[in-house]
């Protein structure tokens, strides 16, 4: 099956009830960073949170048009759960949804809220999917698959003809990637009304399927996820959404999880937006240079806002030190009063505020009279925790970074 134009028109008539129409923010600061023009479409804003109730709002929809008001199960790590979740109960339908047991609470507790029975199982997303499939036959319920199906491709593709609408000069949009629905969606969309527009999908390094079956022309799927976005670890893709990347995508790129922290914290001092990790993939693709966007009208796509509140604080850490917020060394001093106030003063005297201060006397490599300090303090980049450690280097002192 091919998806024409006119599916992403429909589907975009279908779900207009249940979906907001998302902002399209310029950002000075990321244009200014990247030397193009940057705009960030925000369904970290959408209803539930994300995008995914876009695809889960249209699936439903057509099945309601065509007489299938069955029971629905899904398996996701939260956002689709809830996209699924709120259109089964506007439309009346009974859901399950099968979330692995690492799905942040919030995100289960969301879930729920919106009147869905959620059932925990396995490690990541294709534990779940595979007990899901287990409950629609043990239940006679229809599976809503949370990126390998046409019609959710369709709804997620809606937000192409909402940038196409509201930029329409654009000529590069960069999409955060997983399963890969929302990509395919999009690019397909895009591409159909506008060929001359560059679809670029960004994918965590540590879950990088659809980049290698890119790349290697045929589907490709990892024995193993690691990666803080929970919103995209997926370890195999779908043929469907991979067949449609190949065809309509430009490019693809991956972006570590200290990069994804550094756009996560930038969002959040420069443009005061809440992004998830998995969407704010697309801005740490631009701001790494891995999509370059100099001279160029670009739109990154935020693709969700679901952030569990208890891990923010880790995340804002991971991106101060990528950021070189944060400067960590440990020095070796002599064992003696006074000792630990001199360099002490030094810091203090190159403009760093000191954050913590850990004394170890058990490392094996210490004489009798040293002791080994571990120090963490606060840096206005990289050019001043340079400054920071010449400072204590010219003072006698041999830190080494940590």
């Amino acid at each position: 099956m091919e998806l024409a134009l006119r599916d992403f028109e429909k589907a975009s008539k279908r779900i207009s009830g249940m979906i907001h129409m998302t902002d399209l923010d310029f950002s000075s600061t990321f244009s200014a960073m990247t030397g193009g023009e940057v705009w960030l479409k925000c369904e970290n804003r959408q209803k539930t949170g994300s995008f995914k109730i876009r695809g889960a709002a249209n699936k439903i929809a057509s099945m309601v048009e065509r007489g299938e008001a069955t029971p629905v199960v899904a398996s996701s790590a939260g956002n689709h759960a809830q996209g699924v979740a709120y259109a089964a109960t506007k439309n009346g339908i009974k859901s399950t949804i099968v979330m692995p047991r690492t799905a942040p609470i919030a995100k289960v507790q969301a879930t729920e809220g919106y009147g869905a029975r959620v059932v925990l199982y396995g490690d990541c997303f294709d534990d779940a999917y595979a007990r899901a499939l287990e409950i629609c036959e043990e239940e006679n319920s229809t599976l809503l698959h949370a990126f390998n199906d046409y019609e959710v491709m369709a709804g997620q593709g809606t937000i192409g003809l909402e940038i196409l609408s509201q930029l329409p000069t654009v000529d590069t949009v960069v999409v955060p990637v997983g399963g890969g629905g929302l990509l395919a969606g999009v690019a397909a969309c895009i591409k159909q009304a506008n060929p001359r527009v560059r679809l670029v999908g960004v994918q965590a390094e540590g879950a990088d399927s659809v980049v290698r079956s890119y790349r290697e022309g045929h589907l490709t799927s990892r024995d193993s996820i690691s990666t803080i976005a929970d919103g995209i670890a997926v370890k195999a893709p779908g043929d469907k959404t991979v067949e449609l990347i190949m065809k309509y995508v430009d490019d693809m790129v991956t972006v570590s999880d200290n990069e994804i922290s550094a756009a996560i914290l930038l969002l959040m001092e420069r443009t005061k937006q809440v992004v998830e990790p998995s969407g704010a993939a697309s801005v740490a693709g631009v701001l790494s240079g891995r999509v370059d966007v100099k001279d160029r009208k670009a739109v990154c796509l935020l693709s969700g806002g679901n952030i569990d509140v208890s891990v923010i604080h880790r995340i804002v850490e991971l991106g101060l030190v990528t950021r070189h917020r944060r400067l960590k060394f440990a020095v070796r001093l002599p064992d003696t009063p006074g000792s630990l106030m001199h360099l002490l003063q030094v810091i203090a005297d190159s403009g760093a505020n000191i954050l913590t201060i850990n004394h170890d006397r058990m490392c094996l490599t210490l004489s009798p009279n040293e002791i080994l300090v571990h120090i963490a303090c606060e840096v206005g980049g990289q050019d001043h925790a340079d400054s920071v450690v010449e400072s204590v280097t010219s003072a006698g002192y041999s830190p080494t970074l940590e």
